[in-house]
């Protein structure tokens, strides 16, 4: 079955996709980021030690704003009706890695994995800006889809094509 891309009028040009004839369903998306940093900076998030605040509430809340902004930020993005944004943090302290998972659910004509997506990372950004006075060698090095269902392409869950990358911070940085 060959993909064809609808955001594509007759003349080439980019347009926004008409969803008015389709039907509304439940639909869900789960996303991940994942952040990389010195072990100082993960135990100081941890301790809520942070000079800016409780970096991983500000940042939640950051994230559940940036899924509601979506389309705001991504042009051919829907403005959709969200019913639930919820956004989980995992420490990893044997990599210094810090990893976001935000599923996004909806009723709708349209999917919710761009809300999803944008989530996760205004929620690295977020983290990333109240911790840089103290790590300006963070690294966000993974943003994917892990998962969506709902809609007419109907269910997606992704395999073991995620690639966890390997910690390059040292202790000593």
């Amino acid at each position: 079955m060959e993909k064809v891309l609808t955001h594509f009028n007759e003349q080439g040009r980019a347009r926004m996709v008409d969803i008015s004839a389709k039907e509304s369903t439940k639909r869900s998306a789960t996303a991940y980021a994942r952040i990389l940093m010195r072990p100082e900076t993960l135990q100081l998030i941890r301790e809520g030690k942070m000079k800016k605040g409780d970096v991983l509430a500000v940042s939640q809340v950051a994230g559940v704003m940036g899924a509601k902004k979506t389309w705001d930020l991504i042009p051919m993005c829907h403005p959709l009706p969200l019913t639930g944004v919820d956004i989980r943090f995992k420490d990893v302290p044997e990599e210094n890695a810090l990893e976001i998972f935000c599923t996004v659910n909806t009723v709708g004509p349209t999917g919710v994995e761009m809300e999803a997506l944008t989530a996760v990372t205004i929620t690295a950004l977020t983290v990333y800006d109240m911790c840089k006075a103290v790590d300006k060698g963070m690294e966000i090095v993974s943003i994917c889809l892990l998962e969506k269902s709902g809609g007419k392409s109907g269910d997606y869950k992704r395999g073991e094509e995620v690639v966890h990358v390997e910690s390059r911070h040292s202790d000593s940085q």
